[in-house]
C-alpha cells in the first residue's frame, strides 16, 4: 500500500539545535531512496508503507545512537485506493486552483 507521511522526529535532550540531526534522517531517507521533501518543520514522505515504516524507525536508530536519550515523533499518514496520488501531483492541484 502506497503511503504519504508527513514526518517529525524531535530529539529530545540534544540542547537546542537539532539540525544535525535533522540532516542524519534525510540522509537515512536519501539511502533507503524513498522521495522525500523537507519543510520547516518537518518531511513529507511517499512510498510503500512498510518500506516508509522501517524508514522512520531507522530514523529513530539513527538519532537515538547520535545520544539523544529521548525521542518524540509526530506523523500524518494518508493512503488512498481510489488512484495513485504523488505528493508532487498534490502540490500541482493545487497551484492550478491558485493560478486561476
Amino acid at each position: 500500500m502506497q503511503v504519504m507521511v508527513d514526518l517529525c522526529v524531535i530529539p529530545l535532550g540534544v540542547g537546542v539545535s537539532v539540525s544535525e540531526h535533522v540532516a542524519a534522517c534525510q540522509r537515512v531517507l536519501a539511502e533507503v531512496g524513498l522521495q522525500h521533501q523537507m519543510h520547516a518543520y518537518g518531511t513529507n514522505i511517499e512510498g510503500e508503507w512498510d518500506e516508509v515504516m522501517a524508514a522512520v524507525k531507522r530514523c529513530h536508530e539513527v538519532v537515538h545512537a547520535m545520544g539523544a536519550p529521548r525521542i518524540s515523533t509526530t506523523m500524518k499518514l494518508g493512503t488512498r485506493t481510489d488512484r495513485q496520488q504523488s505528493m508532487a501531483d498534490k502540490i500541482q492541484s493545487v497551484e492550478q486552483k491558485l493560478r486561476g
